[in-house]
């Protein structure tokens, strides 16, 4: 299972060029195109976050297992990258909605601000995952269900 993480942070970054194209494709006003990437964007997101929290449920996460002095600046990182995450998701369905239901004014006034939040969010992620699996080695694991159960 520890090719999850690299699966996860390959499906936020997918969704984040996807973003990127399918606002190129608006710009151009080529919209069934930008609704169709659009669309992609959003299911490579929704496939991260049914990763992620399967993987935090049933395998867990990974502590910071850099330098001890490196913690806490990662720590305030990763406050920082779930916030960000966690706001773009809200404005991500939001948006979605915006467009499903035909509301295109308020669709372009807030679309722009998604996307940039999703960018910072990928971005972000990417640095949280560099962190964990590829700059350090990954510290302590543990699941959810442990955490709870005790076990």
């Amino acid at each position: 299972m520890e090719i999850l993480p690299t699966i996860s942070t390959f499906f936020i970054v997918l969704s984040a060029i996807l973003v990127a194209i399918g606002w190129r494709f608006v710009v151009k006003k080529q919209y069934k195109a930008h609704k169709k990437t659009m669309v992609a964007a959003a299911i490579s997101a929704l496939c991260f976050f049914i990763i992620y929290i399967s993987r935090t449920i049933f395998i867990g996460n990974t502590s910071f297992g850099g330098p001890e002095d490196l913690k806490i600046y990662y720590t305030v990182f990763l406050i920082f990258h779930i916030t960000l995450a966690t706001t773009g998701a809200i404005f991500g369905v939001v948006t979605l909605i915006l467009a499903f239901k035909r509301n295109i004014k308020k669709h372009q006034k807030i679309g722009p601000v998604t996307s940039v939040l999703w960018f910072f969010t990928a971005i972000t992620g990417v640095a949280v995952y560099l962190l964990l699996y590829v700059f350090y080695e990954g510290g302590e694991t543990t699941s959810l269900l442990k955490a709870i159960l005790g076990t």
